[in-house]
């Protein structure tokens, strides 16, 4: 077995099944989601996200989960982004996302070309992740 790298996004204010049904929209795949009261958490905590997870028919994977204040504290920064990223041929499909993922929220560069020969763009999404988009120019810098 292969080890793999997933991002895992904490979301306060119960907004992980609402962010990961977005995505699911957005990327297809999919989701699977337990609740707190799936084990056995009684109370209004019962109906928040302990763990979910979509999986991509591309085979990307984000996991995700309801941050309540008592056992995590989310601080919202520019340390951490997920990041798409693809050839040529994955043009159509990454500026979609991009327009579809970033409604709702901050565009900070648009998807445009970039200094290194690729398209890039990058936006904060309406649940506060950031992302990333990279569309490989159609030749490789020497």
């Amino acid at each position: 077995m292969s080890v793999l790298l997933n991002p895992y996004l904490n979301f306060p204010d119960a907004q992980a099944r609402e962010a990961l049904e977005h995505y699911q929209t957005v990327l297809g795949g999919d989701l699977s989601i337990m609740t707190f009261g799936d084990m056995g958490t009684e109370g209004p905590l019962a109906a928040q996200v302990m763990h979910g997870q979509l999986t991509t028919p591309g085979g990307m994977t984000i996991m995700g989960a309801d941050a309540p204040p008592e056992m995590v504290q989310v601080t919202f920064g520019d340390n951490v982004s997920v990041s798409l990223s693809g050839g040529p041929e994955d043009g159509d499909a990454l500026r979609s996302w991009f327009a579809a993922l970033s409604e709702g929220g901050e565009v900070r560069q648009p998807l445009q070309a970039a200094p290194w020969g690729d398209e890039f763009g990058m936006f904060v999404d309406r649940f506060g992740i950031g992302w990333l988009v990279n569309i490989a120019g159609s030749a490789a810098p020497s």
